[in-house]
């Protein structure tokens, strides 16, 4: 005879799938990643950018600008915990937030007034799981996994998953060239 099955608790939510995985070798193809990325980007977009210390966020980012076409160079806002790069032409600005020494979570973070500036900005955040969220209901997910450790291994994967409307459509299998 079969024993009773045990009963089961409420389901956990779990993590949309990763729409699109790829694989970068190199910081110069993460930059690159990056200005592929600044061309399915609008106004109002919100991109969570996850990953270990030294996994390639800022690099990223810094591909983003040079694809989005704004004015200053993209650094680690790490000590400034935000900054705003104005588009050199028509574009949006690029809002580079560094949440990594925030705890607060969305409360600490609405003194940024991010959410003023959703909607005429690409906002980019790095350490912002748990914490920008609720900013909108829109939004794209970037996880980069690296070799941890005493490694000099380049190699990087990038999970992104698109969450909301915005990107339910988005071909974001164009950036996997």
């Amino acid at each position: 005879m079969e024993a009773p099955a045990a009963p089961q608790g409420p389901a956990e939510p779990s993590e949309p799938a990763p729409d699109v995985e790829i694989t970068v070798t190199s910081p110069e193809q993460m930059r690159e990643l990056g200005r592929r990325l600044a061309k399915v980007l609008r106004a109002g977009d919100l991109l969570m950018l996850s990953g270990e210390l030294g996994a390639g966020k800022t690099t990223l980012t810094r591909g983003l600008g040079e694809g989005m076409g704004v004015r200053g160079a993209v650094t680690s806002p790490t000590f400034v915990i935000a900054r705003v790069h104005p588009s050199l032409g028509d574009g949006p600005p690029l809002v580079h937030v560094d949440a990594y020494r925030l705890s607060g979570g969305l409360d600490e973070m609405e003194d940024l007034d991010l959410d003023v500036s959703l909607a005429d900005s690409v906002i980019v955040v790095e350490w912002g799981e748990g914490k920008v969220e609720e900013l909108t209901d829109d939004r794209l997910q970037l996880r980069i996994h690296r070799a941890v450790g005493d490694t000099t291994d380049e190699v990087r994967h990038v999970s992104l998953t698109g969450v909301g409307e915005r990107w339910t459509a988005a071909d974001l299998g164009v950036l996997a060239v």
